[in-house]
């Protein structure tokens, strides 16, 4: 096979987009993305648009949930938005409040059964759950509960707590999710609802972004602020690390009924994951990815005749090193935006096929000159080392990589799909042994002191993967199924 640098068949091969995506990721994947809607005639449209705002989150399947005061409808399927819900689906789902998600896999595997929502029938009604967030104790409650007598439909720790409220005895929706919710433990904002009202929830430390949007008669939650500015809703504000946020016919309600928590928001959220347009955690992303830039700039300057953003996420980082060093800012790489779900290589092999799909570097502007590339972060590195072969294929004399966040030496267990640690390049060499792997002139990353600075905080964020400090402490039973997480 191409990707994987073995001997490549004579015949034509057709990898679908997701084994394209998996022979080249060298990010972080994004994890899922949640809409909440209530009080809006067309809710099922209006979840829709904030999914296709929020795709970014994940594009492995998506679905949608909606009530019309007296059940709930379901469609989701596996694709992308704009694949899965067609105008006659929708038209399905009918009723003035909605949930939605988009997801790609952090726990459970990519499948259908693993989609969201989930929805279930039980003694209260029936309940749809949306889930941003991995648990960390999903394993032994799930042994729990079917030990118990309960059966699962999926391998997702989601489900996990669908069946905890529905078990619960509590006389409301909220009651019933209060008792479930302390009994896990990990990162969770989710959006629920059932007949009557819609729910959305952050778990204390906070870790995965929600926010309340308002629009004419009624509400919105959302992943991201960019989901409002499509819907047309006036962002209120961030529903808050530990709040249960309960949206009625009266109108909306806060709750604070967990023990408080040191906040710990994922600061990944600001370097790659959220779109730059989106304004969360009390900043806006892009003037947060501009301010580490400039901070590279200061701390690793370069002698350059051009600064080149890798695209999409880096653009912001390079625009504020570009302005800090004074080094003209020029895209000398072109990011293609219209890859399909199936690539078929021709009988003879392309020299990294699988990055030259995605990224073309432009010979015009990086011929003769020095280059300082600006990137966002290094998981395995071997995407950053084919970037760099190919502008100095496009005769660029020399390659100064620059990375807007330290680097990545441990893997997240709170709903990013990262690599296991020894896949992690920066768990196992230092800055210069990268370099030469790379094959870059010159590699600096971004230093945890500066990224703080530009962040504009010095606490209140998770850094787990930049320093192994891990914000929930394991049991042994979790450290053994994260111990097979690592070796898998």
């Amino acid at each position: 096979m191409w990707g994987l640098g073995l001997p490549f068949s004579n015949k034509f091969a057709i990898f679908d987009r997701e084994d394209i995506m998996a022979a080249r990721s060298d990010k972080p994947k994004d994890e899922c993305g949640v809409i909440g809607i209530f009080g809006h005639a067309e809710a099922s449209n209006i979840a829709y648009l904030g999914l296709y705002a929020l795709q970014h989150r994940g594009q492995e399947s998506a679905g949608i949930v909606v009530s019309n005061g007296r059940s709930l409808h379901m469609e989701k399927r596996m694709g992308l938005v704009a694949d899965v819900f067609s105008e006659e689906r929708l038209r399905h789902l009918q009723g003035e409040a909605a949930i939605g998600h988009v997801r790609y896999s952090t726990a459970g595997s990519s499948n259908l059964a693993n989609a969201q929502p989930f929805m279930a029938s039980y003694h209260q009604g029936s309940l749809a759950l949306a889930h941003n967030g991995n648990l960390v104790n999903s394993t032994p409650l799930r042994a729990e509960l079917e030990a118990a007598g309960a059966i699962f439909s999926s391998t997702s720790d989601s489900e996990v707590m669908v069946h905890l409220i529905a078990r619960s005895s509590a006389a409301s929706l909220l009651e019933g999710t209060i008792e479930a919710l302390q009994q896990v433990r990990g990162a969770y904002s989710l959006v629920l609802m059932n007949e009557e009202e819609l729910l959305g929830i952050r778990d204390p430390f906070g870790f995965r972004p929600l926010s309340l949007g308002k629009f004419k008669g009624g509400y919105a939650l959302a992943s991201e602020t960019c989901a409002f500015d499509l819907i047309e809703a006036e962002f209120i504000r961030d529903v808050e690390p530990g709040e249960i946020v309960q949206i009625n016919k009266e109108g909306v309600h806060s709750h604070f009924p967990f023990l408080p928590a040191k906040k710990r928001q994922c600061i990944f959220e600001y370097i790659y994951l959220a779109r730059p347009d989106s304004f969360l955690f009390g900043h806006s992303v892009h003037q947060v990815r501009h301010r580490l830039g400039s901070q590279l700039g200061k701390e690793a300057p370069a002698q350059a005749d051009l600064v080149v953003p890798v695209p999409d996420s880096g653009v912001y980082a390079a625009l504020g090193y570009a302005r800090q060093s004074g080094i003209p800012f020029e895209h000398g790489l072109i990011r293609n935006h219209y890859i399909g779900r199936t690539f078929i290589e021709p009988k003879q092999s392309i020299r990294h096929f699988g990055v030259k799909i995605k990224l073309n570097a432009v010979r015009q502007v990086l011929e003769g000159k020095r280059v300082v590339v600006v990137d966002d972060s290094i998981v395995r590195g071997t995407t950053s080392r084919k970037i760099v072969s190919m502008i100095k294929a496009a005769g660029a004399r020399e390659v100064h990589l620059r990375i807007s966040s330290p680097p990545i030496i441990s893997p997240c267990y709170y709903g990013i799909d990262t690599p296991t640690r020894k896949e992690l390049i920066a768990s196992t060499h230092d800055t210069e042994e990268i370099c030469r792997y790379l094959k870059a002139d010159s590699l600096a990353y971004l230093s945890l002191e500066g990224m703080m600075e530009a962040v504009g905080e010095q606490d209140g964020f998770c850094l787990a993967c930049f320093t192994g400090q891990y914000p929930i402490s394991f049991h042994a039973q979790e450290l053994a199924q994260l111990a097979l997480f690592e070796n898998a």
